[in-house]
């Protein structure tokens, strides 16, 4: 059976598009929702995402920690953020090659709020299937890919969502 290269998912929050775009579109703030990522470092010049800004993000499963760099290829406010990991390495991303891209789209909903999609897609197209198989289930606890990170992504939406309803920090109001 030919290995799923695409995974995705979405949630409908209680948020505007941009507003929505702007949370997921900080490479920096995303470990506050994902199971794996525990924030970015960008490279170069910080600020509002941009296509061709780089980052460097740092990641943990279990015991183990990896830094990824990834570009952004595409930040069109309340529309779509994405980026594409092209190296990979435990204190550095020294190993470089395509590893996958993400892919987040945002879209209104006709009562009120935002669809969320997130879509992973496996850039590793040039490995051979048993090859990928073989590295998949060794580094995910006997799982490919594809079901592993539709895990992860239920998750980080599900997060998003809950942090979406929660009333935001201000004057008298704590998280």
């Amino acid at each position: 059976m030919p290995r799923v290269l695409t995974v995705s998912g979405s949630v409908v929050v209680p948020i505007a598009p941009r507003e929505a775009y702007a949370l997921i579109a900080d490479p920096a703030g995303m470990g506050r929702w994902s199971p794996e990522n525990e924030g970015a470092v960008v490279r170069g010049e910080d600020g509002a995402p941009y296509p061709g800004m780089v980052f460097d993000g740092r990641n943990r499963r279990g015991l183990v920690r990896w830094t990824t760099r990834c570009t952004v290829t595409a930040a069109e406010p309340g529309e779509r953020f994405a980026f594409k990991v092209r190296a990979i390495g435990l204190r550095r991303p020294v190993v470089r090659g395509p590893i996958a891209t993400w892919e987040y789209r945002f879209a209104a909903e006709p009562g009120g709020g935002t669809r969320v999609t997130e879509t992973w897609t496996d850039d590793r197209r040039g490995w051979p299937d048993a090859a990928a198989w073989l590295f998949d289930h060794a580094v995910t606890s006997g799982r490919s890919f594809a079901d592993f990170q539709r895990r992860n992504i239920a998750a980080t939406l599900r997060r998003f969502a809950e942090s979406c309803e929660t009333p935001a920090e201000g004057p008298g109001n704590r998280r």
